[in-house]
């Protein structure tokens, strides 16, 4: 899928997304999967929003972290990067190991009004990954890149190997860092104190507060899939309720409601 220039967004709207990584309080980014979910989002208020590559990948039935959904994602971007509200898409490893390529895509992704991309490593050589950072950084100069390490996702946690990657990341010209999969507070305090860039975070429901995370100077927190998760998990209640005989309780929004978010 081959995306045509729509509308890039200004300089207001890319240094408003920065901006909200240096305020008072970490910017809470909720993640979305589709239209109606992105639009409720905003309708609570966000000022910004981000995808979900899980959620994405499992509405077309496809795998999560396999450069599958390339054009899944350009085609959710060409649908939301023209909304009032902030959109950063998560863009897995930039779908392919080719720099120049991922660059290419960051480029389509910032010509449809997206302000940010997040990028994963997924635990492959760090110099690739900062290779891929730059390439962007020079395509997409004002597109904010947060550069993800795996090292506590599907690595061992090596503090010594997220400080590396983290600063190799930086030094490609990233503008936040990302570790999902870390929780414990030390380990984040302490990178807070290393990285120079904006430290991301992964909530967990089992792991510490917003506040806590705050506290600790976490300037962007995720919801990464939770959302999409949650909201299996209230199909899977529902349907269990009623085949119970019982009736489903919980927040349903009207059939009126959910086509209003789709054609407002």
């Amino acid at each position: 899928m081959t995306a045509h220039p729509k509308q890039a967004p200004a300089a207001g709207a890319l240094c408003a997304f920065a901006a909200l990584h240096h305020a008072e309080e970490p910017l809470l980014l909720p993640n979305a999967w589709d239209c109606a979910s992105a639009r409720a989002l905003a309708g609570q208020g966000f000022r910004a929003i981000g995808t979900t590559s899980l959620g994405v990948a499992a509405a077309a039935g496809l795998p999560d972290g396999a450069a599958a959904t390339r054009a899944e994602t350009l085609r959710l971007a060409l649908a939301l990067g023209s909304e009032p509200w902030l959109l950063s898409v998560d863009a897995e490893g930039g779908f392919s190991e080719d720099p120049d390529e991922v660059a290419g895509f960051a480029r389509e992704l910032y010509a449809l009004g997206v302000v940010g991309i997040n990028l994963e490593d997924g635990l492959g050589p760090a110099d690739r990954h900062a290779a891929k950072i730059a390439a962007v950084k020079e395509a997409a100069p004002g597109l904010f890149v947060n550069a993800r390490t795996d090292t506590h996702w599907l690595g061992d946690g090596d503090s010594v190997d997220t400080f590396a990657r983290l600063d190799a990341y930086q030094q490609a010209g990233a503008d936040g860092v990302f570790v999902p999969g870390l929780t414990d507070l030390r380990q984040i305090t302490a990178l807070v104190r290393h990285a120079h860039a904006p430290l991301n975070v992964l909530y967990s429901p089992d792991g510490p507060s917003v506040t806590h995370l705050a506290d600790a100077g976490v300037r962007r927190i995720s919801l990464g899939s939770l959302l999409y998760r949650r909201a299996l998990g209230a199909v899977l209640e529902a349907v269990a309720e009623i085949r119970a005989g019982r009736a489903p309780v919980g927040l349903t929004p009207t059939y009126q409601e959910v086509a209003r978010q789709v054609a407002p």
